[in-house]
């Protein structure tokens, strides 16, 4: 039995998602679930190093529990991201070792990671030697043709001497050549099976099962076997059901919040960030899942995608696409 009295901060997460899981989404997320842990979208160390690091960093302080999820190889470079991280408030670096794409290919870094174990424990330990957060891996459960057990498991086994305790396995093969990153999250098969058996090798470390979770009832079944479960786009294609996450998984008397209540924090949202020069086009796009399965979801979706009224930058749009649900 899941004891759900005990605070456990990873066990519901929304996975990081490159485009999707901007700073707008991550607070729209919070006006859903208090404790729900939350990820940035992947940065590369070039990026973070020699790029526009508040814009890459800033977040708002009512977005914790927030991960900074990191793409790069060079522990040096990791290691100076991370004090970066560390120094702007996030909770914990994450390393992918999980994207199939070519772009990520290229930087050698992502999936084609997980070949080189050890290059992956040394980036963790320099990681873990200059910050006191906890530095976390996402990653396959394999790469191409290697569908062994034995393959992530050694994986883990090594990296984990870097002085990581904390897993997120996609539960799915990342194939590098042939298949787009739509495709990659698709195709191959899932096993789940091999994340409850990485489970049961390394009961000492923390397991995250990641892939295709689309419902907190399949979430719950999966915690019978793991430590949390990551969502993915299932969480952002159907965001209220984030607002059953805090009752459910973490304190049995939280307030579930309605539409209604999320939908004024936004608007009270979109107006602070339109005085910083924000587009509302760049937030609401983020809520057009929010009535999913609702009656009056297809004008909910079509009036916050007007760009025409999106262009007029008045956040009563929000109230217009109201109506109709």
């Amino acid at each position: 039995m899941i004891n759900f009295n005990v605070y456990r901060a990873r066990y519901i997460c929304v996975a990081p998602m490159m485009n999707w899981t901007d700073r707008h989404c991550r607070y729209f997320h919070r006006q859903l679930s208090r404790y729900v842990y939350l990820y940035t979208e992947m940065v590369t160390t070039n990026a973070l190093l020699y790029g526009d690091t508040t814009r890459h960093l800033s977040f708002m302080p009512q977005e914790a529990p927030i991960a900074l999820q990191i793409g790069g190889s060079e522990p040096d470079h990791l290691a100076r991201c991370a004090k970066l991280a560390e120094r702007w408030g996030y909770d914990e670096i994450n390393l992918n070792c999980g994207c199939p794409s070519k772009r990520v290919q290229r930087g050698s870094f992502g999936a084609c990671l997980m070949k080189e174990a050890q290059l992956v424990a040394d980036c963790v330990k320099a990681m873990r030697d200059a910050v006191a957060i906890p530095v976390t891996i996402k990653h396959r459960i394999g790469i191409d043709t290697i569908n062994d057990y034995e393959f992530v498991r050694d994986f883990i086994g090594t990296v984990s001497q870097g002085g990581s305790r904390v897993f997120i396995v996609h539960a799915r093969n990342a194939i590098l050549k042939g298949l787009s990153p739509k495709k990659n999250r698709e195709i191959p098969p899932l096993k789940y099976s091999y994340v409850y058996q990485l489970k049961r090798d390394f009961s000492e470390l923390e397991i995250i099962i990641n892939g295709n979770v689309k419902t907190l009832d399949e979430a719950h079944e999966h915690l019978r076997y793991v430590d949390g479960v990551m969502i993915g786009r299932g969480a952002y294609q159907n965001p209220f059901l984030l607002a059953d996450v805090d009752k459910r998984f973490y304190d049995p008397s939280a307030l579930v919040r309605t539409r209604d209540e999320v939908e004024q924090a936004m608007i009270e949202y979109i107006l602070a960030q339109q005085a910083c020069g924000t587009y509302i086009g760049a937030i609401t796009r983020h809520m057009l899942g929010l009535y999913r399965n609702q009656p009056g979801a297809r004008d909910w979706r079509r009036i916050l995608s007007d760009q025409q009224k999106l262009a007029t930058g008045d956040p009563r749009i929000i109230e217009e696409a109201q109506r109709y649900c």
